[in-house]
C-alpha cells in the first residue's frame, strides 16, 4: 500500500493551472488542491473572486517560489453584464440599489460606452475589492458598514468586445444583457467595467458571470478543473515546461549550468528581463535579469545538491 503522506510530485514541482468553479475562494481551492496533491507546499499567483470562474495560476513545491516572477501582467475575462439595474458590490451578489429601463438604448450607444472604457483609463476599483485601505481589505471596511472610498488607478483595457444583446423584459422594466469579451491589465477590475458602463449610459449596471480565460500565458486549453484533477491529481506543467511557456530563454553551456546552480553570475547577451537558463536538453537551471556586466539568478531552480 502506498504512503498517503508521500507528495504525489517530486521536490521541483510544476504548476497547476486550475479551471476554478463558482462559489469557492482561491484559497479554498490550494486547501483542494493540497489534498489531492499531499503536499503543504502550494501557493497561488493572484486571486480569483468567488463567483467567478476559470483560469487560477497555483505553485506547487519548488515551483511556488517562480509564482512571484512570472509575468501575469494581462489577462482575458468572458462576462455577462446586465444593464439597467446597480448593486452595492457591482456584481450579481450584492443587493440591488437602483433599477431603470435600458431597453431603449442603441447598440451605437453601447458600443460608444464601451468604446470610452477601452484604452489607457482610470478605474475607481469596487468597494468589495481586496484592495488594502489602512491595512484592512476594502471589502472587510465595507462589509462592517464603513463608507470607502478608493482612489482611481490607472490601468490598461486593451479589448472590451459586445458578442451578444438580449433585451430582458420581466414586465416591470427591461434589462439588457451583454456578453462581453474583455483583455486588460493586471488590477483592472470587470465589474468595475459593467458599473461605469452602465453609469455613463444613465441605467446603471453590474456584473452578473465571470469567467477568467487567460492570465499571462496560460489559458484554460492548461487548465483542469478540480474534479478532473481528483481523477487524475498531476501537474498542468512541470518546472520546465513552465520555464519554458512563461519566460524567454537562453541556452547555457555545462560549465554555466554548474556556476548557476553555484549562484554565480554569467555574461550578460542582451535579453531585457526575467528570462530562463535552459541546457541544451530542455532543463531549466535557474531565472536570470541582466544588469550592467553581469547577468545573475533571481532564482536558482536546480541549486547544487536538489535531486530531481
Amino acid at each position: 500500500m502506498s504512503d498517503q503522506r508521500t507528495p504525489l510530485v517530486n521536490a521541483l514541482g510544476g504548476l497547476l493551472i486550475v479551471d476554478k468553479d463558482g462559489g469557492m475562494t482561491s484559497h479554498d481551492v490550494v486547501a483542494r488542491c493540497r489534498k489531492l496533491l499531499r503536499t503543504r507546499k502550494i501557493g497561488h499567483a493572484g486571486t480569483l473572486d468567488p463567483m467567478a470562474t476559470g483560469v487560477l495560476v497555483l505553485g506547487v513545491e519548488r515551483a511556488t517560489k517562480m509564482l512571484g516572477l512570472l509575468s501575469l501582467t494581462t489577462k482575458s475575462y468572458a462576462a455577462t453584464i446586465r444593464l439597467g439595474q446597480s448593486t452595492v458590490t457591482d456584481d450579481a451578489e450584492g443587493e440591488t440599489v437602483a433599477t431603470t429601463p435600458a431597453g431603449h438604448l442603441s447598440d451605437a450607444e453601447i458600443a460608444s460606452g464601451t468604446a470610452e472604457l477601452t484604452g489607457d483609463i482610470q478605474q475607481v476599483p469596487a468597494t468589495v475589492s481586496a484592495i488594502k485601505v489602512d491595512g484592512e481589505r476594502a471589502y472587510a471596511r465595507a462589509r462592517a458598514g464603513e463608507q470607502v472610498r478608493l482612489a482611481a488607478r490607472p490601468v490598461t483595457v486593451s479589448r472590451f468586445d459586445v458578442l451578444v444583446r438580449r433585451d430582458i423584459d420581466t414586465g416591470a422594466t427591461t434589462f439588457v444583457d451583454l456578453e462581453v469579451e474583455v483583455d486588460c491589465s493586471s488590477g483592472t477590475y470587470i465589474r468595475a467595467l459593467a458599473r461605469d458602463l452602465g453609469a455613463a449610459l444613465g441605467v446603471g449596471g453590474h456584473l452578473t458571470a465571470l469567467r477568467r480565460t487567460r492570465v499571462g500565458p496560460f489559458t484554460l486549453d492548461h487548465a483542469r478543473t478540480l474534479a478532473r484533477l481528483a481523477d487524475d491529481p498531476a501537474l498542468s506543467l512541470d518546472l520546465d515546461s513552465a520555464a519554458r511557456l512563461a519566460f524567454p530563454s537562453r541556452t547555457i553551456t555545462a560549465d554555466e549550468e554548474v556556476a548557476l546552480r553555484d549562484g554565480r553570475w554569467l555574461d550578460p547577451i542582451g535579453i531585457t528581463g526575467t528570462h530562463a537558463a535552459l541546457t541544451e536538453d530542455g532543463r531549466a537551471i535557474a531565472l536570470l535579469e541582466e544588469k550592467g556586466k553581469r547577468c545573475s539568478p533571481v532564482f536558482v531552480i536546480r541549486p547544487r545538491g536538489l535531486i530531481d
